[in-house]
């Protein structure tokens, strides 16, 4: 039996979008406002999602104080109320954008979860503009 397990997250954070290798033009044609210099921010919704076995002694599929604990030490403390293009080392040479964020916070993830659960990640940059990774 396998079941799907949740956890609901919030972080805030600024970035800008830019390409290096691009004019300032074609930045601004691309990326439009998301390229302004001097960053803007998205109130981020971070959906966690494990899917595995139930443990028979538990009864759980995966510990959700654990999952959180996890989330907040590894994403929130590095991700919450920072710019990602000057505050981190993940987004150095990184766009900044809500798929590379999904594909950044799935890998630190998948290093702390154990492979026999799927891990996926949905991440909400607007009510209505969302992205999703499962590692393929």
């Amino acid at each position: 039996m396998k079941i799907a397990v949740y956890r609901k997250e919030h972080f805030n954070c600024a970035h800008r979008l830019h390409n290096s290798n691009w004019s300032e033009e074609k930045n601004q044609e691309i990326f439009g406002k998301c390229n302004n210099i001097n960053y803007h921010g998205h109130n981020y919704e971070l959906i966690v999602k494990l899917f595995g076995p139930v443990d028979p002694e538990t009864g759980y599929v995966y510990d959700m104080k654990i999952l959180s604990d996890l989330i907040k030490e590894h994403v929130l403390n590095k991700f919450d109320h920072k710019n990602l293009n000057l505050d981190t080392d993940e987004f150095q040479n990184l766009n900044p954008t809500a798929e590379n964020i999904a594909v950044v916070i799935w890998n630190i993830l998948r290093t702390k979860i154990d492979k026999k659960h799927e891990l996926i990640i949905r991440l909400y940059e607007t009510e209505r503009n969302f992205v999703e990774y499962d590692g393929n």
